[in-house]
């Protein structure tokens, strides 16, 4: 005895085809994003500390950004 409708149809071949094609799409896509080298560490490493307060290592080392208190006060008297 012969099996019924076991053919699938034009749109079914294509609907696997199209499905097919854009996973495998997708995981080049992913593979090659992942393997370029990451130039935003490059960028972290330059970039000064985040000065937020309350966040560990929010101080700025002497001598970086806005003088410090004591040293505008010792160039008033001195001027």
């Amino acid at each position: 005895m012969p099996y019924p409708n076991n053919v699938l149809a034009a749109w079914q071949l294509a609907v696997i085809a199209v499905v097919a094609v854009a996973t495998l799409t997708a995981w080049l896509v992913a593979v090659f994003l992942a393997a370029r080298p990451s130039h935003r560490a490059d960028q972290t490493a330059l970039a000064p500390p985040a000065a937020r307060p309350g966040e560990a290592g929010a101080e700025q080392p002497a001598g970086a950004g806005e003088p410090e208190p004591a040293r505008q006060a010792g160039r008033r008297e001195a001027a």
